[in-house]
């Protein structure tokens, strides 16, 4: 049967919010049914991360950043595959399952069970551990950028409790979920350096960024104040500078603190007002902060930056404006149509002029760019991201798109009509990238990488698959994706729509 369009637009709908069902089960395997041949040379584990229980006891979440996290590990080695998934036993995580019931309110939209009495004056908030995941120097970490991370084992994914830095972190200190690593930091020899910042947000803000060297320890820390309320997901950086996007928002507390909303739902876009670019030294020697406007919009990632000169090249997943989270509104019914898409777009800022130029490269809707990890803040050539299949127009995210910056080609592989992608992950062949190849700390190989191409690697990802209800991880040749899976793993359950992802070298084979 042919469907019409509203028919399938429905039937597309209903495919995508499936993928957002619980997943309240836990599993550990060897993944034997596998289409196609794991890349003998990738050796390492892949880790992910989102929102796995998207109900408490039956009482759904409103939003999906609201679901408590759960983190996916898929460990790689001559060709084998060992998978396991475990929830982020938080605290809110294990008092509400010794509940039984909701406890928590949720920030971008949840309400406990009892109308505005329940929830007035109730400023607790729930550290769901569901968006970020980071491997770095042997330590595994869950990130939610409102809070401290949450260390896990790294073979095991157990739990072993909220993990402050050796300090560096106070009692409620936030962290980033979206961090970067600088392949080759010029304030260390040419090492690699961890870069993530946390945000304390109030009339004005503090910004405190923060740098670690390969074991962890921390090297840098600068705290910078800007002038009013910000919302920042994300960081660029460069060899000197780290570069936020401050979006032009508004923040109304006093609904949260009555029990009327969530948090989160006090955030409104301000149309006709610009964006700010605000450029922090990342040394002291670089000089002093500067801010530029920009025209207004909206940005959650960037997918890389690079300077030439006194030229700063940022390219970023922008919007026309920040879509707010509408209490009424259920978000599986969300109208992609009715919703801004995202477009990765070039800003170019002369940092002596302070003259700026934007472009839009294509005009799919995309979002999650990531790109060869050796080529972060430096000039690169390809790009990778999830993406709508269609070429024009808003949707959900069917497809893993490729693009060449310099010639404007471009790949698709597309997962429709009934397939959803998660982020991709870029893992380097090893010993075989064409740039100047950073060593992962967790690599424990200090061997230089050799091929004549950026693009040398593989492309990770999960795909939900609406028709059987499961979720599988393709392995994409990053050279030519479109060619489709050089494998794919099936997992045999559904893993719902997940966050961010990170690749170490090392193995965790039980």
């Amino acid at each position: 049967m042919t469907l019409t369009l509203p028919e399938a637009g429905a039937t597309l709908l209903s495919d995508w919010a499936r993928g957002y069902e619980s997943q309240p089960e836990e599993h550990s395997f060897w993944i034997e049914h596998i289409e196609g041949h794991v890349p003998v040379e990738l050796h390492g584990t892949l880790y992910r991360n989102g929102p796995g229980l998207l109900d408490v006891a039956g009482y759904p979440v409103h939003h999906p950043f609201d679901g408590d996290g759960m983190v996916v590990a898929i460990s790689f080695r001559d060709g084998q595959a060992y998978y396991r998934n475990r929830f982020v036993r938080t605290e809110g995580f294990l008092a509400e399952q010794r509940a039984g019931r909701p406890l928590y309110r949720g920030v971008f939209g949840t309400q406990r069970p009892g109308g505005w009495l329940a929830n007035a004056l109730d400023l607790r908030l729930k550290n769901v551990a569901n968006t970020g995941a980071l491997p770095w120097a042997g330590r595994l970490l869950a990130l939610w950028e409102a809070a401290e991370p949450h260390r896990l084992d790294p073979l095991t994914l157990d739990t072993l409790g909220l993990d402050r830095l050796e300090g560096v972190l106070r009692p409620g200190d936030a962290f980033a979920a979206h961090y970067h690593i600088d392949p080759a930091s010029p304030w260390d020899d040419g090492a690699p350096a961890l870069v993530n910042f946390g945000l304390k947000p109030g009339l004005s803000t503090t910004l405190n960024l923060y740098e670690f060297d390969p074991a962890f320890r921390l090297v840098r820390h600068n705290a910078f104040e800007i002038d009013r309320f910000a919302f920042l997901h994300d960081v660029a950086i460069t060899p000197r500078f780290a570069i936020f996007i401050q979006n032009p928002v508004r923040y109304d507390a006093l609904p949260y603190a009555l029990g009327l909303q969530s948090a989160a739902q006090g955030l409104a876009s301000q149309p006709g007002r610009p964006s700010t670019i605000i450029v922090l030294p990342r040394h002291p020697s670089v000089g002093a902060p500067r801010a530029f406007r920009v025209p207004g919009g909206f940005v959650w990632h960037h997918a890389n930056a690079f300077e030439d000169g006194d030229v700063l090249v940022i390219d970023s997943v922008w919007y026309a404006s920040y879509v707010g989270i509408d209490p009424r509104t259920n978000f599986r019914q969300i109208d992609f149509a009715a919703l801004p898409p995202g477009k990765l777009t070039r800003t170019i800022l002369d940092l002596r002029s302070g003259a700026v130029r934007c472009r839009t490269f294509d005009q799919r809707a995309c979002e999650f760019p990531v790109l060869h990890p050796a080529k972060v803040g430096r000039p690169y050539r390809y790009v990778y991201l999830a993406a709508a299949d269609a070429p024009e127009g808003n949707g959900p995210l069917q497809a893993i798109w490729k693009l060449d910056l310099e010639s404007g080609a471009q790949e698709l592989w597309s997962a429709a009509p009934r397939g959803f992608v998660s982020e991709p992950v870029f893992v380097p062949r090893p010993r075989s990238a064409a740039v100047a190849g950073a060593v992962s700390p967790d690599s424990g190989d200090p061997e230089r990488n050799s091929s004549p191409t950026e693009d040398d690697g593989w492309l990770l990802a999960l795909v939900y698959d609406a028709a059987r209800h499961e979720s599988d991880l393709v392995i994409l040749d990053a050279r030519r994706p479109a060619r489709g899976p050089l494998a794919r793993l099936s997992l045999g359950h559904h893993i719902p729509h997940g966050l961010h992802g990170a690749f170490t070298s090392r193995v965790y084979f039980p």
